[in-house]
């Protein structure tokens, strides 16, 4: 790479020789450092390199690129700040021609920090979300159990009942978001398990269905066709791909919550649709993405994004359309073969 292509990069660039004299300054560097590029070439590495961190120490005085031991290859990432004050990410490699050589050369990398300034937002939102989550059913256990506690002798069975059966449903909400959470960071990255095996997804979904309509007054109803296939997932995912998407539908949508399960090429057709309001055509795309609440409702804002990342897993497919009725239509192909684990 010729020294005029490395202003085509979208980071910045410095290279400097093994007496510390810059050799090469791209474009977006001399623009973040504030240094013409070609005033900037024989000047000493520490002079154009005007980055500071939070106490005032420049970059150089502080890694040393051209002291410590002759093992050392390179300089980590770390956050400095430019002349205007904006956070920049740094990276260098050492180059030495021979473990007893001095160094040859330095090459100090720029990268903008607004990807990982992001990346902080999405887990400040990670964490108040999941603060959110979890206190409304710790505090209904909590309450609940205190009150077994303390009023024991003066309660009726079938209100120590009511109350255990509500500890009891509020303690599974919090095992399936911490699940959620779970396999949220495994799709993030990469390392979700599958363990798939021959299934009836119509045992699997009508399970849900029960499960679901037992907590809800809205009327749930299934319709699955006849004689379909065994189809080959991780049952365990499958029952978290329904769940979430009937009780999506259950959340945001309104009157009957139909869902439907029928043959669809070498797979079936899962689909759920309620009644709603339905989901705007702009909007479909941003579904499936985290963080996203139809309407400001509640809920973690997870469960469509773990729709989309298992079905995937799954080698299957999932779309956004509009109901008959007026409402969200979600349909899921599944194939009846092997899944695709990469």
């Amino acid at each position: 790479m010729q020294p005029a292509d490395l202003d085509l990069l979208a980071d910045g660039v410095v290279l400097a020789d093994g007496d510390g004299i810059v050799t090469v300054l791209n474009a977006v560097a001399a623009s973040w450092l504030g240094a013409d590029p070609g005033a900037a070439v024989g000047l000493p590495l520490e002079e154009v390199l005007a980055l500071q961190d939070h106490d005032g120490r420049d970059w150089c005085s502080y890694n040393l690129p051209y002291d410590g031991l002759p093992t050392r290859s390179a300089v980590p990432e770390q956050p400095w700040l430019l002349p205007d004050g904006t956070e920049v990410l740094v990276v260098a490699r050492i180059h030495r021609p021979a473990l007893d050589r001095p160094v040859a050369g330095v090459a100090v990398s720029l990268r903008s920090g607004r990807g990982r300034a992001r990346l902080d937002r999405e887990r400040s939102d990670l964490v108040a979300t999941v603060a959110h989550e979890l206190r409304s059913p710790l505090t209904g256990v909590k309450g609940f159990v205190h009150a077994l506690l303390n009023r024991w002798d003066k309660l009726n069975d079938e209100q120590k009942k009511l109350m255990l059966m509500t500890v009891s449903a509020d303690s599974d909400r919090l095992g399936r978001l911490i699940a959620e959470l779970l396999d949220v960071a495994r799709l993030d990255t990469g390392r979700l398990q599958l363990y798939p095996r021959p299934s009836d997804p119509a045992a699997l979904t009508r399970r849900v269905v029960e499960s679901v309509g037992v907590s809800t007054s809205r009327p749930i109803e299934l319709a699955a066709a006849d004689d379909l296939p065994r189809i080959v997932v991780d049952p365990d995912k499958y029952t978290q791909v329904v769940t979430n998407l009937v009780e999506n539908a259950v959340r945001h949508g309104e009157g009957t919550v139909r869902v439907t399960l029928d043959h669809e090429g070498d797979g079936i057709r899962l689909v759920v649709q309620d009644e709603g309001d339905g989901i705007a055509p702009e909007l479909r795309r941003r579904v499936f993405t985290k963080f996203w609440r139809g309407g400001g409702s509640a809920g973690s804002g997870l469960g469509l994004y773990l729709v989309h990342g298992l079905v995937k897993a799954h080698g299957g497919t999932v779309t956004i359309d509009d109901a008959p009725e007026g409402g969200a239509l979600v349909a899921v192909h599944l194939p009846e073969g092997s899944v695709e684990l990469g």
